[in-house]
């Protein structure tokens, strides 16, 4: 499944649904958690049930649902059955699948997207995500709901940039998806304004590792995209690496355009191609 883009849109808007849809996005996210006042809870249940059960083709459709000590996880969940992969709100690794498992029962629940750092705690239980590897559609992180539960100011510098503590966050979640063997999501850039500032921050989350990142707005799509769309002089490079590999049979190390390179330029270069 191809995620470069993951789109939020509000479950008690149905009328942006398929303009999200619209958007280029590689999957929408339908939010019944952040994006929905408690009044209107059930309201959004039922538009984003609505629209499940209506044959839309080009998107992947994913439900967040509410946290799971919530009281709306078991009708969450009766929703989010239906869609393509759940995206789990305030993750903290065995214990809340385990809490997910017994709400869903005689459910058969999706794929799992756990937002993997929006507590403390859950930043130190990254690593137990290797024990659903099976499950998972993938893995996330945020910089918002973080620092709210710390009483830190926030997440970025005057500039933008992540600050210390949550560039050490990101890091830990992105090789916590590797460990998994899953994809890595790059979190939202909250400034839709920003173009060349989101620009930059995907550019930087697809050379680190990423292989998608979260949108919150659809103008947001495109840059995101492309970002995560290798160029056609990044292939025409890896088919030269492993060109030069080929020619060589059986050697651990070849010489390319005057560098020495190894079998992890190798998988490097194949894994790009196979992506693409």
């Amino acid at each position: 499944m191809k995620l470069r883009s993951l789109l939020f849109v509000p479950g008690d808007r149905p009328e942006r649904f398929d303009k999200a849809a619209a958007s280029g996005a590689d999957a929408i996210i339908l939010d019944l958690e952040d994006a929905v006042a408690p009044a209107r809870k059930a309201f959004a249940r039922q538009a984003v049930a609505d629209y499940l059960a209506a044959a839309v083709g080009g998107v992947v459709r994913l439900v967040r649902i509410n946290p799971v000590d919530s009281p709306w996880l078991r009708a969450d969940l009766q929703t989010a059955a239906a869609s393509q992969g759940l995206v789990l709100p305030k993750a903290e690794g065995v214990e809340t699948f385990d809490r997910l498992d017994a709400a869903a029962k005689d459910l058969s629940l999706p794929p799992i997207l756990p937002i993997a750092t929006e507590t403390p705690l859950a930043v130190f239980r990254m690593a137990e995500y290797v024990r659903f590897a099976d499950r998972l559609l993938g893995l996330t992180w945020g910089a918002e709901d973080l620092p709210a539960a710390i009483g830190a100011a926030g997440s970025r510098d005057a500039a933008g940039l992540l600050t210390a503590p949550y560039q050490l966050v990101r890091t830990l979640s992105l090789f916590a998806a590797h460990a998994a063997k899953t994809l890595a999501i790059e979190t939202v850039y909250p400034n839709i304004r920003d173009l060349d500032g989101l620009a930059a921050y995907a550019a930087r989350g697809a050379f680190d590792g990423f292989s998608g990142m979260m949108a919150i707005h659809p103008s947001q799509v495109e840059a995101i995209n492309l970002a995560f769309t290798p160029t056609a002089e990044a292939l025409d490079q890896a088919r030269s690496v492993v060109a030069a590999f080929a020619e060589t049979p059986g050697a651990g190390a070849v010489q390319w355009n005057g560098r020495m390179l190894d079998a992890p330029h190798l998988k490097q270069a194949l894994r790009l191609l196979g992506e693409a």
